[in-house]
């Protein structure tokens, strides 16, 4: 082995992210695939300098390194027994003559090796490998090297195989920590829409609620009618057919959706479309100059559709009052039989500052279970959101 002072740990890189949680990043590289290209390009290395000088027994070289790059692409699935084995290969390319140890080509798959020992066992069982790779430098230092030896041949091998193992034990370490946050983030992210779905329905269920008692109202006031104004009575009877078609679109709505288990409905009215202005109000007196522009042949709303309406215009003012700059503008178009809204706000800049997303995920949802389409994101300088919800989702 050539007797360099160090060996570089630069371009040594945790595949982690592109293997253990290729799930979440759309599976670009398995991991078998990024350990065969970095075998393949260590080889490369080796194979041009190995050419390049061409040493005594270079060719018995190119075997070598070979057969340890070989064994290196498939590190994950033994990384104690090729970790250790690997380094021992290469240091055999002493028995083939001194000037083929001098050569640099052994030291980058011997650190890759080393590096495997850290990163990819969990326990210190590395440090089993990491000692008998240092015996067999000390050995050969004993009965094959014929050169005078002192202490700094110590610190040599340590400089040589200790960096790498601490620094596969490190990314380790952060890897984990790092699948931990995604872990946690996760988890937060599904509790915000299971919020958000718990909120959904609450408000559906006040909304049927509304209308079975609106029906019962009606029918008892057709009973009324029924002999004395019978037209009258008819027309009450269709109203009352038109509320329980209505009341039966919100049910449909409603089991899609699971609600809560401590059934808490709230005391406060559901809000609407009605609201918009009292919201706006609100925000304006919390120092959001908000513009707004609401289309004045809005058509009624179904229930669920209209609170939903209002909670999305809810949370992106929200937004623009927290991230933006104090200025808002919101616009409300009637779609058919339902509503389009858009809402923007200057972005601080240019950067998409949305917080933690939350608020956003969960108004997808909403529009996501009533058949509505949303889409967000900065443009010229601008954080915009589009909703649209049908009024009479198929």
């Amino acid at each position: 082995m050539p007797r360099v002072g160090a060996i570089s740990t630069r371009g040594w890189r945790d595949t982690r992210p592109v293997a253990s949680y290729a799930s979440k990043m759309g599976k670009r590289i398995p991991w078998w695939a990024f350990d065969l290209g970095l075998a393949v390009l260590v080889y490369a290395a080796d194979v041009i300098e190995l050419l390049t000088v061409r040493p005594e027994g270079w060719r018995w070289g190119l075997v070598i390194d070979g057969v340890a790059c070989a064994l290196l692409s498939q590190r994950r699935r033994a990384p104690l027994v090729i970790g250790t084995l690997v380094p021992l290969i290469l240091l055999s390319t002493v028995l083939l003559g001194s000037q083929l140890e001098d050569t640099a080509a052994p030291l980058l798959p011997m650190g890759v090796a080393i590096y495997t020992l850290g990163r990819w066992l969990a326990d210190l069982r590395g440090l089993f490998g990491l000692g008998l790779i240092g015996l067999s430098f000390f050995v050969e230092y004993l009965t094959i090297d014929v050169r005078q030896h002192d202490v700094g041949d110590v610190f040599f091998v340590s400089a040589l195989i200790v960096p790498p193992y601490i620094f596969g034990r490190v990314v380790q370490r952060m890897a984990a920590q790092k699948a931990l946050i995604e872990d946690r983030e996760e988890l937060v992210k599904r509790e915000a829409v299971r919020a958000e779905r718990d909120r959904i329905a609450r408000e559906l269920h006040d909304v049927v609620a509304h209308s079975v008692s609106a029906m019962v109202v009606q029918t008892a006031a057709a009973q009324d009618l029924v002999r004395a104004d019978p037209d009258t009575a008819e027309r009450v009877l269709r109203d009352v057919a038109d509320t329980g078609r209505r009341a039966l679109v919100e049910t449909g709505r409603l089991l899609h959706i699971i609600r809560d288990d401590a059934d808490e409905l709230g005391l406060a009215p559901t809000p609407g479309m009605a609201d918009l202005d009292d919201l706006i109000g609100q925000f304006r007196d919390g120092g959001l100059d908000v513009e707004l522009q609401l289309d004045e042949e809005l058509p009624p709303l179904p229930a669920g559709i209209d609170v939903s309406a209002y909670r999305i215009a809810e949370e992106a003012l929200t937004n623009a009052l927290r991230y933006g700059d104090g200025t808002a503008s919101l616009e409300v178009t009637a779609m058919g039989s339902g509503v389009a809204i858009r809402a923007s706000n200057p972005s601080a800049n240019g950067h998409d500052l949305r917080g933690s997303g939350l608020g956003l995920r969960g108004i997808a949802e909403r529009v996501s279970l009533l058949g509505g389409t949303m889409t967000h994101g900065v443009s010229e300088g601008r954080f915009e959101l589009a909703a649209t919800l049908p009024g009479d989702p198929s």
